[in-house]
């Protein structure tokens, strides 16, 4: 099975690499590389951009609309798990010493931290998303806090966008022509 899987993601990210493929394979790798999977999209934006340095604009908007798409999935994932909790909590009541239900959906000095912050930041402590590490799954908190979606969408889309023109214009400036 793992050999399988292994051919499996050789295979596409061979077929993704083509540059026929181009801006679709952008797109796909941007949406996925914004959910909770491993995978970085910075450096396919890069080589296609390399490759055709005059379609900088349409690779850097298209990586944005996927990393933004990849983003609300995230969203729609906690949001999901939330529902999923606060139904979970409605069957399965747990009654504290005082005879109350704990408010709580986790306990701990980090998630109160967190909870806090991002509460009182709102939808636009998602410009944080484009983040390595915390910023896929600060899309995924702000759905479990159900923060609203559209200026949530809208703050992810502005720091994703921010995100591709740094990372590509500095790394054309570091390794102007690399030759490929």
């Amino acid at each position: 099975m793992q050999a399988w899987i292994s051919d499996l993601i050789s295979w596409l990210l061979t077929t993704l690499s083509l540059p026929e493929i181009g801006l679709s394979a952008i797109f796909i790798v941007s949406l996925v590389s914004a959910t909770l999977l491993p995978l970085g999209s910075e450096p396919a934006v890069f080589a296609y951009i390399n490759l055709a340095p005059d379609m900088f604009w349409p690779a850097v908007l298209v990586a944005t609309v996927g990393n933004t798409a990849g983003g609300a999935i995230s969203y729609a994932t906690g949001l999901a798990a939330e529902k999923a909790y606060e139904a979970w909590r409605e069957k399965h009541p747990q009654n504290t010493e005082d005879g109350n239900t704990p408010k709580n959906k986790a306990a701990g000095r980090w998630h109160e931290l967190g909870q806090r912050w991002l509460t009182r930041m709102g939808p636009p402590a998602l410009l944080l998303s484009w983040l390595p590490v915390v910023g896929d799954p600060l899309c995924a908190v702000a759905g479990w806090l159900r923060l609203p979606f559209w200026p949530s969408l809208f703050y992810m889309a502005v720091g994703k966008l921010a995100r591709y023109i740094t990372m590509t214009a500095g790394l054309l400036w570091i390794f102007p022509k690399l030759g490929w």
